[in-house]
């Protein structure tokens, strides 16, 4: 083989296996969830607002380090759920003052069709995404792991707690099974009772997610409420509260 060829094909071989980006730090997200959010999940939106840039920094952080292959699995879900989170967070600063994330833009005109979760208003690697593309095209579709329900948060008072910390990969598992017990044991998002349950809507809407691999409502209820239930108990679905969780 000439010196040519060969100093090509090293550098080839040299570009083939250049390391993918590590994933980006949360701390920043950390540091404003332990700020601005009290253990009960309710936000302090008028401080969050003053403090915008700075979750605008981790967004753009967000932004420009997209998930890449040799990720984890662990690490890609954490992405994602910091990302909805936060996002949902800078969409209601966005048009604070609001008393509801459904009074935003069209989604009072045509419920369903044009809402804030369809809305496309940031960009992950250089594409335009919605919170709907992370939920339903993203957590739900490659990861399968019910528990995304008891940590995302819509800005709702209905809606699993927002934790006053960032999810992070050491801890993801643990603080979605934290998750759980703490949505399931709220009287003012599911009543349990030996007899009966009146359950949140997200058990409604996500049936077909809580049900996979041959499991049930029941299930969850058992794994993580104080309450445990006959497999036969009578399930009904509480209103949902869309009222903005602050403070």
């Amino acid at each position: 083989m000439s010196v040519r060829p060969f100093v090509l094909l090293l550098l080839f071989s040299c570009l083939s296996v250049v390391s993918l980006a590590a994933p980006p730090s949360h701390l920043s997200w950390d540091r404003l969830l332990k700020r601005y959010v009290n253990e009960h999940g309710m936000v302090d939106y008028q401080g969050m607002k003053r403090d915008q840039p700075r979750l605008k920094q981790y967004l753009d952080l967000l932004s420009h380090n997209p998930p890449a292959a040799d990720w984890s699995t662990t690490e890609q879900m954490v992405y994602w759920i910091n990302a909805y989170n936060a996002f949902t967070v800078q969409l209601i600063l966005d048009h604070y003052p609001v008393k509801s994330t459904k009074d935003i833009g069209s989604a009072v005109q045509i419920p369903y069709v044009n809402t804030p979760w369809k809305e496309k208003f940031f960009s992950i690697g250089g594409k335009k995404m919605s919170l709907d593309n992370i939920e339903h095209g993203t957590l739900r579709r490659q990861f399968s792991d019910p528990r995304i329900h008891f940590a995302l948060v819509s800005a709702a008072r209905s809606s699993p707690r927002l934790r006053n910390e960032a999810y992070t990969p050491a801890r993801l598992a643990k603080q979605l099974d934290e998750q759980g017990v703490d949505f399931l044991n709220d009287p003012t998002k599911n009543a349990i009772a030996p007899t009966r349950a009146s359950l949140s809507k997200l058990f409604d809407w996500y049936e077909s997610d809580f049900t996979k691999n041959k499991r049930s409502v029941v299930y969850w209820i058992n794994r993580y409420s104080q309450m445990k239930v006959a497999d036969d108990i009578p399930i009904s679905y509480l209103d949902y509260n869309w009222q903005l969780n602050e403070q």
